[in-house]
């Protein structure tokens, strides 16, 4: 099987610090990989309130993610503080990609987690269709 490799855009957007709960550790005695999605999840509600905006709520439609991916580089553990950095892919009809690259500092040296991409899609809940992503949260996503 063919490995995904995750390409970041250029430009950060964005970037929160997140600490790595006690309940964030699988048996394996690091992050799960369930974890690492809640707190990619948590990063990009975080990038939305910073902006007046949630999830169910931006510029008039909301966000339905229609794809995952994350590349694993390294383990993180409890009580780590994770930087992650926020980046926007292409920008389609309906939908775009937010790209994630999740970093530590260890021994002081920065340490490189994982980078991740999820792919949105803008979403009417009430006609129950996908909507163009509007021209508002374009010039957010471009500035």
């Amino acid at each position: 099987m063919a490995r995904t490799k995750i390409e970041l855009p250029a430009k950060c957007i964005a970037s929160f610090k997140i600490p790595v709960r006690i309940t964030d550790i699988n048996y394996g005695n690091h992050v799960g990989n369930d974890s690492l999605v809640a707190i990619i999840h948590e990063a990009r509600m975080q990038f939305l309130h910073l902006h007046g905006y949630t999830e169910l709520d931006v510029a008039g439609t909301s966000l339905i993610m229609n794809e995952l991916f994350i590349e694993f580089k390294s383990e993180a553990f409890y009580k780590d503080i994770l930087e992650v950095k926020i980046f926007i892919g292409e920008i389609f009809k309906v939908g775009f990609e937010f790209y994630y690259s999740l970093s530590t500092v260890r021994d002081r040296s920065p340490l490189l987690i994982a980078n991740a991409k999820t792919g949105v899609v803008c979403f009417n809940y009430k006609e129950k269709k996908l909507m163009p992503v509007p021209e508002e949260l374009k010039k957010l996503l471009l500035f």
